[in-house]
């Protein structure tokens, strides 16, 4: 029996509507499923950094994003306490911070506009499975019927809890277990300059602004004190606050609009990311702690690289085994410091003696300051700014100050 689809992509949002929409710009047949209907919300940190901007403004995507009136964000500021370190990250367009309600509606109607077949409501429950390959899968309808569908590739978009992922047993690597809690908010009335953080020990937390003219403001505590803050998860939150008094100042002077959502459920973890007739994008292959709020941006560059890689293969332009490594192999090299970063802010501890000598030195530069912002926006690998990671795990650090990188010894 012949495939139906060229591509069946499972999880419709900012992993799997651009897969499916760059694979149908190619003139593939694809299907796009989601059990959820749009728009709808999800658990997520919203920051779309430059870098993923940038993607938007290639696949001409930008224009209607501003056209939904959330705002740019072209400054972030880091408050460590006793000092502060702001800048603009590197890129042609500021970050953004939208409602998934808004952002996962343009992506899904993107990729039907580029000829994607949409089916919401749908119920993947099994991914089909002969000698070895992946042909399909079988699902249902919301309130309907059973159905099963074939395609040359299954994508999995599905998320961290991938049932594509676990039907072909996915090999995981890198693993970190859960290091932070995350919680968040919508505020109105609370007037915020770009991007805000705030580093304490044991919290960080920060706010930028979304659509509808409110303000997203998001908390981590270490995952040890989950159990412990859950009681009264608004006390523990808005108590947190009181660590940076100025800003705890602005947020009283706020009106929360929504509930406070959140979870300690944030593993960390690589996944293989391809098999036979198999691929998985997004948070099905690779997750890491929202606390540097990347999920997004990685998103979009791993669709277009997956979608690349799919078109070499599918085209015969290159065997399935040398495209898929290939998106294996660039995917984990431009992940993995950011990840290891990442899970080193997870983890709320003050800063090394070195790595606070080396932040106050950058306040003092404001190309210091960019570079350093830069990377946390996912514009500058870290170890441009911080020095590669050695075996022993300790990171050398180190800045890049008025054109030249300054080590520690000399500050």
């Amino acid at each position: 029996m012949s495939p139906g689809y060229d591509a069946i992509v499972v999880g419709a949002r900012c992993a799997g509507s651009p897969t499916a929409m760059l694979l149908a710009r190619k003139g593939y047949r694809v299907l796009l499923l989601d059990r959820a209907t749009f728009p709808s919300d999800t658990m997520s940190t919203h920051i779309i950094h430059p870098p993923g901007v940038a993607a938007l403004e290639r696949w001409g995507l930008l224009e209607r994003l501003r056209a939904t009136g959330c705002p740019p964000m072209p400054t972030y500021s880091f408050d460590f306490g006793p000092f502060a370190i702001a800048g603009s990250p590197r890129g042609t367009s500021p970050a953004r911070c939208p409602r998934r309600i808004v952002l996962d509606q343009l992506l899904v109607e993107a990729a039907v506009e580029a000829g994607a077949e949409l089916r919401e409501g749908f119920t993947v429950e099994e991914v089909l499975q002969e000698d070895g390959r992946v042909t399909g899968i079988r699902g249902q309808v919301k309130g309907g019927m059973t159905l099963s569908e074939r395609a040359r590739m299954v994508v999995g978009a599905d998320g961290r809890r991938s049932l594509v992922a676990k039907a072909v047993r996915a090999t995981r690597y890198h693993e970190r277990p859960p290091l932070a809690a995350g919680y968040y908010a919508y505020w109105s009335d609370l007037p915020v300059e770009g991007f805000e953080a705030y580093v304490r020990p044991d919290r960080a937390f920060g706010a930028a602004p979304t659509n509808g003219g409110l303000t997203m403001l998001v908390m981590a505590w270490p995952v040890s004190e989950f159990d412990a803050n859950r009681t009264d998860v608004e006390a523990s939150f808005l108590g947190s606050l009181d660590l940076a008094p100025g800003f705890a100042e602005r947020v009283r002077g706020a009106t929360r609009q929504t509930r406070i959502a959140g979870t300690a459920d944030l593993p960390n973890f690589f996944r293989t990311p391809y098999g036979a007739g198999w691929a998985l994008v997004g948070d099905a292959g690779y997750h890491k702690d929202p606390i540097t709020a990347q999920g997004i941006s990685d998103a979009f560059r791993d669709a277009e690289a997956l979608a690349a890689a799919l078109d070499d293969a599918l085209s015969g332009r290159r065997a399935y085994d040398a495209a898929m490594a290939g998106y294996h192999r660039a995917r984990d090299e431009a992940s993995m410091p950011m990840y290891e970063l990442t899970c080193d802010f997870a983890r709320l501890e003050p800063p090394a003696p070195e790595m606070r000598q080396l932040l106050g030195a950058i306040q003092t530069d404001q190309a210091a300051m960019d570079d350093f912002v830069s990377v946390m926006a996912g514009a500058l690998s870290p170890s441009e700014v911080f020095g590669p990671r050695p075996t022993n795990g300790s990171r050398t650090t180190r800045a890049a100050v008025s054109g030249a990188h300054l080590d520690p010894e000399h500050l």
